[in-house]
């Protein structure tokens, strides 16, 4: 249990710290929501 959550902290650091700002970290959750929502019109 501690390994996942160590993992998922450093996931977490590191997306973020790719984005560095909040208006990055806007347009990449956008494009992923925009991602899922042509998944699921393709089924």
């Amino acid at each position: 249990m501690k390994t996942c959550v160590t993992w998922l902290f450093i996931a977490s650091f590191l997306t973020l710290a790719g984005c560095n700002t909040v208006k990055g970290v806007g347009q990449d959750l956008q494009k992923a929501g925009e991602k899922i929502e042509g998944a699921a019109k393709k089924n």
